[in-house]
């Protein structure tokens, strides 16, 4: 048996690696925990401030996962030439010149909300940019990108901050279905009834994110999750030299958040399981691209993500 004392190199060695891997789990501890909340749409814990460290870090990861999905192929990634192609591309993308930015407009997402304090800050002659764009065109009523010429758009594109929201596609659908969208009046049916109109004839009101904002050819520099939308709007437009703190107070997408988060639960016992599983396929692209770990959709995929 080996003495005691020739042991204590190793025993040493041993417990400075274990001392080394807690304290670098004490330090990624809170960025784990943050990316679970503001990454994955979990519940926002009463009066939790994000910090912009956690913002930008959790940024990172959102579009470290959608470059990851547009990696693949098949993907639109390149800007068509044609003004009939543009158009169809394009045609849920909307822009403010006056505050250079460009969202993608998706119906129940924050989008309402977001337009209001656009067309607010839009309004007040004292906004401006800190460092505004050298374009040849005019604050105007022009508001779809698919309106300006391929040139403007590029440099749009190259150069406005993008922004992109995203929602469980699960959870939109029960929005829908709660405002009315639809004439039958279980949520199966008005389920089958979007199943039936497959991805191509699909109202915007419940297409896939993918297909309405193309984030494999557009560059956001945001992906804001809803649920979190005053903490990261925040933060986002401090960073394009906006101010909108005052504004930012009226978002009610926390507490929506919360009631859906028992909704779902209910809504999703009313559909059968070939329902369930088409839903999953039909939104394969947004499971894949966005994290909706938490989504009753996640789970149900039977292929492999191939767009």
């Amino acid at each position: 048996m080996e003495p005691f004392y020739l042991l204590l190199p190793f025993i040493f060695a041993l417990l400075s690696s274990c001392f080394y891997l807690l304290f670098a789990f004490y330090l990624l501890l809170p960025f784990y925990l943050q990316e679970k909340k503001f990454t994955y749409g979990s519940e926002a814990e009463e009066g939790f401030t994000l910090t912009l460290d956690t913002f930008l870090h959790v940024q990172q990861l959102r579009k470290k996962r959608l470059r990851a999905f547009c990696s693949r192929s098949g993907k639109v990634t390149r800007m068509p030439r044609s003004r009939e192609e543009k158009a169809y591309l394009l045609s849920s993308l909307r822009v403010s010149t006056k505050l250079d930015l460009l969202y993608c407009q998706v119906p129940s997402t924050g989008m309402e909300e977001w337009q209001q304090l656009l067309e607010k800050l839009e309004e007040e002659e004292n906004v401006t940019l800190p460092a505004p764009l050298p374009y040849p065109w005019r604050h105007g009523p022009k508001t779809q990108l698919s309106q300006f010429n391929l040139t403007e758009i590029e440099a749009m594109l190259g150069s406005y901050t993008k922004v992109l929201f995203v929602r469980d596609p699960f959870q939109r659908l029960i929005s829908m279905f709660m405002q009315g969208l639809g004439t039958n009046p279980s949520f199966s049916s008005f389920v089958q009834d979007v199943l039936d109109s497959g991805q191509k004839k699909a109202g915007a009101a419940w297409k896939p994110l993918v297909s309405l904002c193309r984030p494999c050819l557009v560059q956001y520099d945001y992906v804001v999750v809803f649920g979190f939308l005053r903490q990261e709007l925040a933060h986002l437009l401090r960073r394009a030299g906006l101010p909108a703190d005052s504004l930012l107070s009226k978002f009610t997408d926390t507490q929506v958040q919360w009631t859906y988060s028992w909704l779902s639960e209910q809504m999703f016992s009313e559909l059968s399981l070939q329902q369930k599983q088409q839903l999953s396929h039909f939104y394969r692209g947004d499971l894949a691209a966005f994290p909706f770990p938490s989504s009753f959709l996640s789970d149900l995929l039977s292929t492999p993500e191939t767009w």
